[in-house]
């Protein structure tokens, strides 16, 4: 059994992501959808909510569970006895941060795999970020986010007074 790992901040899960977690799930088979705790930037979403909505968004595919986790991925991988890490690319700048990590990561754990999916031509321009500046001007949203998670971001931004007047 090949069990892979698809980590990130998730905050929010786009379109994209479940894109790569759904392709990843139809060629492993189990696939852990871990949602990193303690991420560098400013999350919007407290780690409970990403992963209520990753548990929500991923929910009909069969071998895939989500997971937490606040430590080095490839460490997270090796307890899970996972031999590979999927990672997301869209755009040439991405790959150049994802050739990095994965030299790091095979340096520290030369056993787990990293497999990088190019994004469908249609998410290229989908970022967390993106999802959530334009959710926050009040924006159209629906194309790039389940309806679950727009919703949770026009309520979050309406609790924080974001929203846009009309």
């Amino acid at each position: 059994m090949i069990r892979a790992v698809f980590p990130g901040a998730f905050d929010p899960v786009h379109l994209g992501h479940i894109d790569i977690a759904r392709r990843a799930a139809a060629i492993f088979d189990e696939l852990v959808v871990a949602v990193y705790e303690r991420p560098s930037k400013n999350v919007l979403f407290a780690v409970q909510e990403r992963v209520a909505m990753m548990e929500q968004a991923i929910a009909d595919i069969p071998n895939a569970w989500v997971g937490r986790y606040y430590c080095l991925t490839v460490d997270y991988a090796k307890a899970l006895d996972a031999q590979v890490i999927v990672r997301g690319l869209r755009v040439f700048s991405d790959f150049e941060f994802e050739f990095r990590m994965a030299l790091t990561n095979r340096r520290l754990t030369p056993e787990v795999e990293m497999v990088s999916f190019m994004t469908r031509e249609e998410h290229t321009f989908l970022s967390s970020t993106t999802v959530k500046e334009v959710a926050e001007l009040n924006g159209d949203i629906s194309s790039m986010v389940m309806p679950h998670v727009q919703e949770a971001l026009l309520a979050r931004f309406a609790r924080a007074g974001g929203l846009a007047e009309d």
